[in-house]
């Protein structure tokens, strides 16, 4: 994967622990799971070269709404992540499979069958779960509301723990 040329990034204080966001000039190029501290929160980034973000760049005003919608969604409120997301470098089926993800709503979960069905490739639910841990952008991206045939917990880049504490912040029953 080749990163856009500029990369900046902020930490994001919420209930659950730090969060790192990465931006790129079109908007969140990565994000990372909630850590305890500051420098574990690093340790879900793939990106090398990045910055600090400065007062007056765009994506100052994406990480004050991306901050907001992160504190409301770890406090337990249904959220729509509204930020914009970077799709480049991924893949066509990765975009597909992602941007479809993207649309799974709070609280909801679906099959990764369901998912290859829903970006034509029925037979591809293997490729979904590739896809899905390619996903540099977790939370915003819901890759942990795709669910085994069963409904069964299964791949997470987090951790299954992970992935069962976020569906039961959202209200899925264990």
């Amino acid at each position: 994967m080749v990163e856009p040329s500029a990369l900046y990034y902020n930490v994001i204080k919420t209930s659950w622990g730090q969060v790192v966001a990465v931006w790129s000039d079109i908007g969140l190029w990565e994000l990372g799971f909630p850590r305890p501290e500051e420098r574990t929160a690093f340790d879900d980034i793939r990106s090398k070269k990045i910055s600090t973000l400065a007062e007056g760049q765009e994506a100052c005003l994406w990480s004050k709404q991306l901050t907001e919608e992160l504190c409301l969604y770890f406090q337990g409120f249904p959220v729509a992540f509204g930020v914009p997301v970077d799709w480049r470098f991924y893949s066509p089926f990765q975009k597909a499979v992602l941007t479809y993800t993207a649309t799974i709503p709070y609280g909801g979960t679906v099959r990764y069958q369901a998912v290859a069905q829903a970006v034509g490739s029925p037979k591809a639910a293997r490729a979904v779960g590739g896809a899905m841990h390619n996903n540099r952008t977790p939370l915003v991206v819901p890759c942990h509301r795709v669910v085994g045939a069963r409904g069964s917990l299964t791949g997470f880049g987090g951790g299954l723990d992970m992935k069962k504490a976020l569906l039961l912040l959202e209200g899925r029953k264990e």
